[in-house]
């Protein structure tokens, strides 16, 4: 009960912050086309958007991830015994498990490197900007963690989620 609310909570987070970031990234564009068109083009403008475009794919990678929507070969997974599909599944999820926690690692990393840098368009430290890789990371291996348990139990069950799945989980 207390994981569920977990796993739908965190669910709900990353949809509304995606969702801020989307409208916030739609409404810089459209400033920057507007004041673009009318001659008066914003310095800050191409750098900005470019940083909210990779603000709102690690965050949309890890809603993808907490609703398990990312690319699969899941006919060649279910196609295959039970036991074999438990070990492919478990190897799937370590070596995503893995390259997460190496990318929020190394992220970090390279926020220490950046120490001191700003944005070359906007008097803004860097580390803010490029503290998406281990944040995104980070929020990437919490979202695999909540829905792992229930992604082992469908490939234990050979339950291959079909079309029909998908759309009922969509909200109307």
């Amino acid at each position: 009960m207390i994981f569920q609310k977990l796993h739908d909570g965190f669910e709900k987070f990353l949809e509304y912050i995606t969702m801020l970031m989307v409208v916030v990234l739609a409404i810089i564009v459209m400033t920057g086309v507007v004041f673009r068109f009318s001659g008066h083009a914003l310095g800050w403008y191409d750098e900005v958007a470019s940083v909210m475009l990779a603000w709102v794919t690690y965050y949309g990678a890890a809603l993808a991830a907490m609703k398990r929507a990312h690319i699969s070969v899941p006919g060649l997974l279910y196609s295959q015994p039970r036991a074999v599909r438990m070990v492919l599944a478990i190897i799937a999820e370590a070596c995503v498990l893995a390259f997460f926690i190496l990318l929020a690692w190394y992220g970090v990393v390279v926020l220490k490197a950046l120490a001191g840098a700003t944005l070359a368009s906007v008097e803004m430290p860097i580390e803010i900007y490029q503290s998406v890789i281990p944040i995104g990371a980070t929020l990437y291996v919490i979202a695999e963690l909540l829905t792992l348990p229930a992604e082992l139990r469908r490939v234990w069950e050979g339950k291959r989620p079909t079309i029909e799945d998908e759309i009922k989980e969509v909200p109307t």
